[in-house]
């Protein structure tokens, strides 16, 4: 998998006086159905999340507050995305290894995923990462 496929989507919002409404419809808004959704929160400031990969999972990556990184890498080329807009996301494909830092205090990360939780699915390790895309070109 290229980080080519990785892209900021724009959500559908409503503006209005009285607040802002953001969209996500799943298949339209963003490209897969999901299956499960999880927020990571109560990250101290300026930490980092360890990085894994997924096989077979695609994720949409939303900064609902503050904001955070994320740092993508397809093991040829590595970068860096700046979510702080809850009105934005990030699409990750799967075989994308991907970490998480630069948190501001009281950032929430929401994540929608194109799968239930499975242990199996996760590569934890940089280099055995980089070796499963190898085996696999």
């Amino acid at each position: 998998m290229s980080i080519d496929k990785v892209h900021i989507i724009e959500l559908k919002t409503i503006r209005d006086r009285r607040g802002n409404l953001s969209i996500i419809e799943s298949g339209e808004s963003i490209p897969f159905e999901v299956a499960r959704t999880y927020w990571i929160y109560d990250v101290p400031g300026g930490a980092h999340r360890t990085g894994h990969a997924f096989r077979t999972q695609h994720e949409f990556i939303v900064a609902l507050s503050g904001s955070f990184d994320v740092i993508l890498d397809d093991g040829r080329e590595r970068k860096r995305f700046h979510l702080c807009r809850s009105h934005y996301g990030l699409y990750v494909p799967n075989m994308m290894w991907r970490e998480l830092d630069n948190f501001s205090t009281n950032s929430v990360a929401m994540v929608l995923s194109s799968t239930l939780y499975d242990a199996r699915d996760y590569i934890e390790d940089y280099t055995a990462y980089c070796q499963e895309l190898k085996d696999n070109e």
